[in-house]
């Protein structure tokens, strides 16, 4: 057990955190040169070249298969109890990556990447057809992430470690604005355009599975967490809004998912912000203010004079959040000021010297609050109709607004400080409410026998239990969203999947 609590404390900050970034590109035709026709735009979901193999570095080796053992050793060398979450690995692994064409948030053509783990193997689980898992990374920092470098992404070994070794075809984008791609920007927690992103990605994969080996059996799962929790859903939507026989889910999972997102936003602006509320504000805003939402006219209108002048676009970038702070271009955790009310009671951390958010504007979105209520009535919890532009944006974005048609599992901790677990029961309901075959899990309670997840159940409260024991209740604090929930959820959504596939 003392690999879970190692687990929890090197998992952290891969998946904390959020971002979107944004630029612009220049250019011109040459003096005396006729202008040229447009050229059409690229057919979204078409590769760009062709899909490359990935190889990975082990005992001076380069690999682009990983065998059974080769993998397990790899996973434990890098992250000591992957294993003890995942289990053992059943399949060889390969990794691939695929470039692909799509579109940012206000329409624009662009591209992104996507990794590819192909599972293979003699055995009934790795040999032959195999479902495809759809996978959505959480949030980062870094506009380098990619998924398909599973020796420096946490995140991305336990998706190969939990998925592709247990014989699912993962497909894991890393977004517009990620890993590559040309967008200056990322339009985070845009539902339209991460569903889209998603899309595109699978069809780009798709046709390159004859060429890399993956044989798909019509099987297709779609999970992830976090910031991915809410684009798996958000993908769903996409999926049934085609409405056509393309992409047919056999089940979905979100993981601890801002999928409440209105009354997510109503409850840090009416004084109860959460851990890493100074990013993930700013990069919603940044990603409305890309869709032609127009939540400001300029960012001081929002932001205080200190942070205005370089904040659009921060994110992702080069700069990690320590960095970030130690060069003022955004607060450690003062998200508004220290006299600004409302302050719910244990969120005294959020209000401080140089905040982020203007009081005047705080004061108008509260305002908006009082005389437009959202989650009056939980079967129509978007029935406010907000004045305020952010308000509008969010209710637009929130996923309680359709019906999951396949098998759903919603899984998170009931006491996750960064995405609050209302985010869950809230959007359960709503779900449950219209006739929804909806799973709920609250990872963080200690199982019955019969519980179908106890195994996850189990290894959760174990890993937590440790790491309080050795480190106190702040390192669970810490620790909970990205190290402790993120594996168990993983493996039981893994679980859960396997369940549906075998009925």
């Amino acid at each position: 057990m003392r690999s879970l609590q190692t687990l929890a404390l090197t998992l952290g900050l891969g998946m904390l955190l959020a971002a979107c970034s944004g630029g612009t590109t220049t250019g011109g035709t040459p003096q005396g040169v006729a202008n040229p026709a447009p050229l059409p735009a690229p057919i979204r979901g078409s590769l760009v070249g062709q899909a490359a193999s990935v190889s990975v570095s082990i005992a001076g080796n380069s690999l682009t298969t990983l065998s059974p053992s080769v993998l397990a050793g790899f996973l434990e060398s890098a992250q000591t109890g992957t294993l003890a979450v995942a289990g053992q690995p059943q399949c060889s692994v390969s990794v691939y990556r695929v470039h692909y064409n799509t579109i940012g948030g206000a329409g624009e053509a662009t591209d992104a990447s996507a990794a590819v783990f192909v599972p293979s193997g003699s055995g009934n689980s790795c040999g032959n057809s195999r479902p495809v898992l759809l996978y959505a990374h959480g949030t980062s920092l870094q506009k380098s992430y990619d998924m398909a470098d599973i020796a420096n992404n946490t995140e991305a070994r336990l998706a190969a470690a939990v998925f592709a070794a247990q014989g699912f075809i993962v497909v894991a984008p890393n977004y517009a604005g990620y890993g590559g791609s040309s967008l200056g920007y990322h339009p985070y927690l845009d539902r339209v355009q991460e569903g889209a992103d998603m899309i595109d990605a699978l069809r780009a994969a798709r046709s390159s599975f004859t060429a890399i080996g993956a044989r798909d059996s019509g099987k297709l799962l779609v999970t992830g967490y976090s910031q991915g929790g809410y684009v798996a859903l958000a993908t769903q939507r996409a999926m049934q809004d085609l409405n056509n026989a393309e992409f047919t889910l056999t089940a979905a999972a979100g993981m601890s998912g801002p999928y409440a997102i209105a009354r997510f936003g109503d409850d840090l602006f009416g004084g109860a912000p959460r851990d890493g509320a100074t990013v993930i504000v700013p990069t919603i805003i940044n990603a409305a203010q890309h869709a032609s939402a127009a939540i400001y006219r300029v960012p001081g209108d929002v932001y205080e004079a200190q942070y205005a002048g370089t904040i659009t676009d921060l994110v992702p970038g080069t700069l990690g959040s320590s960095e970030l702070v130690s060069q003022g271009k955004l607060p450690a955790s003062s998200l508004f000021a220290a006299d600004s009310m409302p302050q719910a009671p244990g969120y005294t951390q959020y209000f401080g010297a140089g905040n982020l958010i203007r009081s005047d504007y705080r004061a108008a979105y509260l305002a908006d609050m009082a005389a437009h209520p959202c989650d009056q009535n939980a079967t129509s919890p978007l029935n406010c109709a907000p004045a305020h532009k952010l308000r509008q944006w969010l209710v637009r974005n929130d996923l309680r607004s359709y019906l999951p048609m396949a098998p759903t599992l919603l899984c998170g901790g009931h006491d996750d400080p960064t995405v609050p677990y209302f985010n869950t029961t809230a959007s359960a309901a709503y779900f449950r409410a219209r006739g929804g075959a909806i799973t709920e899990l609250d990872i963080d309670d200690t199982p019955s026998m019969s519980d179908p997840f106890r195994s996850a159940k189990a290894g959760f409260v174990a890993a937590r239990s440790l790491l309080r024991a050795a480190n106190g209740d702040a390192a669970v604090a810490s620790s909970y969203h990205a190290g402790l929930v993120a594996p168990f959820c993983m493996a039981a959504t893994r679980d859960y999947f396997q369940s549906v596939l075998a009925r």
